[in-house]
């Protein structure tokens, strides 16, 4: 007597994903939402919001976002939205820009440390800016620095 067993779905994020909450100037990585990301349930991260976080143990995603909502006039650039969620990720600030989601709804585009952004598919987030008619915010290139050694 066999019985079919239900298919669960696992999604996880990739081996290049920094595990953890990165310490001051520490790792994280850059994402962007995937078709299979859920606007709907996640509606506090908005088109062409920048988005940084970490994996967990269990699979999931912690990220940190921010859209400008109140069009801040130094957040306008993509860079600095990311550098904004950064900043308050490792300083662990208390923020409602921040969520856990399952791997499936971001893909990582990048990282980001305290030196700068380096994007491995440059491509990917200029769709994300594209959707949010936003391309005039995109960074020059594929990497950002605004430390050096």
């Amino acid at each position: 007597m066999s019985q079919d067993k239900p298919v669960i779905e696992v999604s996880t994020y990739g081996k290049d994903t920094p595990v953890g909450r990165p310490d001051t100037d520490g790792r994280a990585a850059v994402f962007v939402p995937t078709a299979a990301f859920d606007a709907g349930s996640n509606a506090a991260i908005r088109l062409g919001a920048g988005i940084v976080g970490f994996g967990n143990p269990d699979g999931t995603l912690t990220v940190y976002f921010e859209s400008n909502r109140f069009d801040e006039t130094s957040l306008h650039k993509w860079e600095n939205k990311a550098r904004k969620a950064y900043d308050r990720m490792v300083m662990s600030a208390p923020t409602v820009s921040k969520a856990k989601l399952n791997a499936s709804a971001l893909e990582q585009i990048g990282t980001i440390d305290g030196m700068g952004i380096h994007l491995k598919q440059p491509e990917r987030l200029t769709q994300w800016l594209e959707q949010a008619n936003a391309l005039d915010t995109a960074p020059v290139g594929p990497i950002t620095l605004w430390k050096t050694k």
